[in-house]
C-alpha cells in the first residue's frame, strides 16, 4: 500500500513539473512577441574589473541603448542658435523739413541691405547620436609627461578633474540650454626639437599613457581627444596607429597643424600647416571606422591661429559620420584672442568653432585675466568646442 502512494506521489510530482515547464516555454514565447524591446539589449563583457582571490574576475554588464533618429528641426534650431547673426537693423523713422515751405513730413528709411550671414554653414546632417550641436564640449588639454604643456598633465589626477568639473560647471550656468560634455584632450604625438631615431621630429606616447587617460575619462564620464603633432610625418602614418582607439566610441581626433611641417625647417622654429586634402583624410579615416564598426559619429578638432595653418578651407568636406571643429588656438589678451577668431575662423566657416583659453598666456599682462564663458557666448558663431589649456 505505502509502495503504491509513494508512485502515485512521484507520478503526480512529475505532472506538476511538466506543467510548470510548459507555462514558463509559453510565457516566454509570448512575451517575445508582445514585448519585444525587452531583448533588444546588446550586451558587451568586459574582463578584468578586480575581484580579489577570483582567477576569472569580474564580468561586466553594459547594455548599450539604441540610438534615437537624428532630430533634424531641432539640429537646425541650434546651428541658428550657434550662429549668432546680429539681428536686422530696424527702419529709421526721420522728420524731413522742406527749406522752401517749411513743411515737415515724417518718413521712414529703410536701411541697407546687410550682406548675408556666412553662418550657420549649411552641410550635411550628421548621423545619430551626434554630440554637435546638442551639446557643448568642455576639455583639458595636456600631456601626462609635462607640467607645461597643459591642465591635463600639470595637476594629480583627483585636482585635475575636480579642476575640469569646476569649468563644466560655469558652462552649465551661463548657458543653461546647452549640457556640456566634459573632455580630455591628450597629446597622444608630441612634436620636439630632437629628430628621434627615424628622423620625424615627433614621440608617439606609450599607450599605457592613453590607457591611463581614457580610464581618467571614464571616471566622470568624458569624452577623449587623441591630438597629433605629426612633426615630419603625415596624417597618413600616424592616425592608423591609433586605430584602436578610434574604434572605441568615447574617443575622438584632433590635429595641430603647427607642427605639420612640410617646409623642412624642424618644430617650433616655423608654423606648419595642413591643407584641406589632409584634413579631408583624416575625416575620411575617421568616417571609415565610424561605417565598418556602426559607432556614433566622430569629432575631428583642427587647431588654428594664423592664416597659413589651414589652406583650401572652402575644399574642407564634412561628413556625416565626423563632425568638423575648427579651434582657435591662439593665446594672449582678449582684444588678441577675439581678432584672430574673427580673422581665422568666422571668415572661413566650415562647420563649428572651438576656442582655446590658456590659464597662464592668456594672463600674462598685468591686470588680464582669463576670459569668461559669457563672453564667449557673445561671438558671431559662439563656439561650441572649449579647451582649457
Amino acid at each position: 500500500m505505502k509502495r503504491y502512494f509513494f508512485n502515485k506521489f512521484k507520478s503526480t510530482f512529475r505532472s506538476i513539473h511538466l506543467w510548470i515547464f510548459v507555462i514558463l516555454i509559453a510565457l516566454l514565447f509570448s512575451s517575445f512577441f508582445l514585448a519585444p524591446q525587452l531583448f533588444k539589449s546588446n550586451i558587451a563583457y568586459t574582463k578584468g574589473i578586480g575581484v580579489k582571490n577570483d582567477s576569472i574576475n569580474f564580468i561586466k554588464k553594459i547594455f548599450k541603448p539604441e540610438i534615437e533618429p537624428l532630430d533634424t528641426v531641432r539640429y537646425d534650431e541650434l546651428v541658428n542658435v550657434l550662429a549668432n547673426n546680429p539681428p536686422p537693423k530696424p527702419p529709421v523713422t526721420k522728420i524731413i523739413k522742406d527749406p522752401k515751405t517749411g513743411v515737415e513730413t515724417t518718413v521712414v528709411v529703410e536701411p541697407k541691405p546687410a550682406p548675408p550671414n556666412i553662418w550657420p554653414v549649411k552641410t550635411v546632417y550628421p548621423n545619430p547620436g551626434a554630440i554637435l550641436p546638442f551639446k557643448r564640449i568642455v576639455a583639458y588639454y595636456g600631456n601626462l609627461y609635462s607640467k607645461k604643456m597643459g591642465a591635463l598633465g600639470e595637476y594629480p589626477e583627483d585636482e585635475m578633474l575636480t579642476r575640469l568639473g569646476a569649468e563644466v560647471k560655469n558652462w552649465e550656468l551661463a548657458d543653461p540650454a546647452t549640457p556640456v560634455v566634459p573632455a580630455l584632450h591628450y597629446i597622444a604625438v608630441v612634436a620636439q626639437g630632437s629628430p628621434g631615431a627615424d628622423g620625424k621630429y615627433r614621440a608617439r606616447m606609450p599607450e599605457s599613457e592613453i590607457d591611463k587617460v581614457i580610464a581618467m575619462a571614464e571616471r566622470i564620464g568624458a569624452i577623449v581627444f587623441l591630438d597629433l603633432q605629426v612633426g615630419f610625418s603625415t596624417l597618413e602614418k600616424e592616425i592608423p596607429v591609433f586605430e584602436k582607439y578610434f574604434k572605441m566610441p568615447q574617443v575622438h581626433l584632433g590635429i595641430d597643424p603647427e607642427f605639420s611641417m612640410k617646409g623642412g625647417i624642424r618644430p617650433g622654429k616655423v608654423v606648419g600647416t595642413y591643407d584641406a586634402a589632409d584634413i579631408n583624410f583624416a575625416a575620411e579615416y575617421l568616417a571609415k571606422i565610424v561605417r565598418e564598426n556602426n559607432l556614433p559619429p566622430k569629432i575631428l578638432v583642427v587647431h588654428r591661429y594664423t592664416q597659413n595653418m589651414m589652406t583650401n578651407y572652402k575644399e574642407i568636406k564634412p561628413l556625416p559620420e565626423v563632425q568638423v571643429v575648427i579651434h582657435m588656438d591662439g593665446w594672449g589678451v582678449a582684444p588678441k584672442k577675439l581678432n584672430t577668431y574673427q580673422q581665422f575662423v568666422y571668415k572661413e566657416p566650415v562647420q563649428f568653432t572651438g576656442f582655446k583659453l590658456f590659464y597662464k598666456n592668456d594672463t600674462l599682462n598685468e591686470g588680464t585675466v582669463i576670459m569668461t564663458p559669457r563672453e564667449l557666448l557673445k561671438l558671431n558663431p559662439r563656439p561650441i568646442y572649449i579647451q582649457y589649456q
